[in-house]
């Protein structure tokens, strides 16, 4: 005689199920349009970022015929897509000025306790990646996929002047100090010396 099997709740199949190694956020949905012979063909286009808030970071920007299915294909996207990010203390290592298109990106350190001075998506990204104090800034646009797309790939950037290992095949020029100069002087271009 066989024993009766146990019951299972289907609460805790749906946890085991949605235990992800990484954290996903939606940061924008569109309705797109496609002109084609018939009129005009309509999809819906997502951009998501996930990050295991531990240093890995990705961005996924995909279309579907709904929400749903555009989400989802983002969401895989931006797993597949991983970077990783060098923290030193919980913040950047150094300060980054980055432009894209009209974006223009800056990040600086911060120190313990300062948390995420961020707005928008580039708040999103780096509460993704892991870093806890920073302060950041975005100048030139409105959209939210361009700050993203700059502070979800910049990190490539980071952790190559960061990495020893690596070797940086451009010239490097060496740039001689900056002296305070009058402001006329500037003006006219003539330096005059120090003030």
């Amino acid at each position: 005689m066989a024993l009766p099997r146990k019951r299972t709740n289907q609460s805790d199949k749906r946890e085991d199920r949605e235990k992800k190694e990484f954290d996903n956020k939606v940061l924008d949905v569109a309705r797109v349009t496609r002109v084609v012979a018939g009129g005009k063909r309509m999809r819906f286009r997502a951009c998501v970022i996930a990050g295991n808030r531990n240093g890995k970071i990705g961005m996924g920007v995909r279309k579907g015929l709904d929400v749903a299915d555009a989400v989802g294909k983002a969401t895989r996207t931006a797993e597949k897509t991983m970077i990783s990010v060098s923290l030193v203390d919980g913040t950047i290592p150094h300060q980054i000025y980055q432009k894209l298109g009209a974006a223009k990106l800056i990040f600086k350190p911060a120190s313990r306790g300062t948390g995420i001075v961020a707005g928008g998506p580039i708040r999103a990204v780096l509460e993704l990646a892991g870093v806890q104090n920073v302060a950041a800034k975005i100048l030139g646009t409105n959209s939210e996929r361009r700050p993203a797309k700059i502070s979800a790939h910049l990190w490539v950037r980071v952790n190559s002047t960061t990495n020893e290992t690596e070797t940086d095949t451009r010239e490097t020029k060496t740039i001689p100090p900056q002296r305070p100069c009058r402001v006329m002087a500037i003006s006219c271009g003539i330096a005059y010396g120090p003030q």
